[in-house]
């Protein structure tokens, strides 16, 4: 790589820097992605954009660019650093752990890396206790029998002949029994849907041209010849060309 192109990219990346810095990391992306392009073997410019995207919360390309600068500088604790952000921001938990372990490996007793495994170890845990605990459902059913024990009362309660404590025992049990599973059943749901939205973190966006991409490509490739074939002039151009034309048709 020629000196001119190799300040180039340090220039990209300085200023990609500073974007971050500013917490412009739109910017930031971009910048990084431009360097990128002209020294596509630079694994630090990877590891700057995956960082720009986990800000963004683009969690797909986030790990793509912490997976390449792994792939790239396989020895370099700041790939496995920012693998294990990405892991960590989508609830991947135990696979943080495991890269902040191999980072841990190339660069111990880093305060960085301890922190952070720290940090994931408790969420880790309390995430244990929280929504991916199979007692979750259990714990719905327990709150719709609650529920239904209250409208048994207040229909005891509060109606001058109760019909379901004194006329249909039976049903006062089944409405009872209903609203348990109905609760089991949607906090059931719910984690199953918790468990689906995180899966979904690190998938690709969805492509908008899908099959049609080549087409939308010689759409503009037929674009863009068409403005070469037909370019633009300035008024100055214009007129010149005008009195030009005026003066090769009086000569006629």
């Amino acid at each position: 790589m020629s000196n001119a192109r190799e300040a180039e990219v340090q220039n990209l990346k300085e200023r990609g820097n500073a974007c971050v810095k500013e917490q412009k990391y739109e910017e930031a992306m971009f910048h990084y992605t431009h360097a990128i392009k002209l020294d596509p073997q630079n694994y630090s410019l990877y590891s700057n954009r995956s960082y720009a995207f986990l800000k963004l919360q683009q969690y797909h390309f986030a790990m793509e660019d912490a997976l390449m600068t792994i792939q790239l500088k396989p020895d370099w604790t700041k790939g496995y650093f920012r693998k294990a952000e990405v892991e960590s921001q989508t609830f991947r938990f135990s696979e943080a752990l495991q890269s902040y372990n191999k980072a841990l490996s190339l660069q111990p007793n880093e305060p960085t890396i301890l922190e952070a495994m720290n940090r994931v170890s408790r969420l880790l845990i309390k995430d244990k206790r929280g929504i991916a605990d199979q007692q979750i459902p259990w714990l719905g059913a327990g709150v719709g029998i609650i529920l239904g024990v209250i409208v048994v009362i207040a229909d005891y309660v509060f109606t001058n002949k109760p019909t379901l404590t004194m006329q249909h025992p039976l049903l006062m049990a089944l409405l009872t029994m209903s609203i348990a599973m109905l609760g089991f059943g949607i906090a059931k749901g719910f984690r199953y849907f918790i468990k689906c939205q995180r899966k979904s973190l690190l998938e690709p966006p969805v492509d908008l041209f899908g099959d049609n991409k080549e087409e939308f490509d010689d759409i503009e490739t037929e674009m863009n010849n068409e403005k070469e074939k037909h370019p633009k002039y300035s008024k100055a151009q214009a007129r010149q060309r005008f009195k030009k034309g005026k003066s090769i048709s009086g000569k006629h």
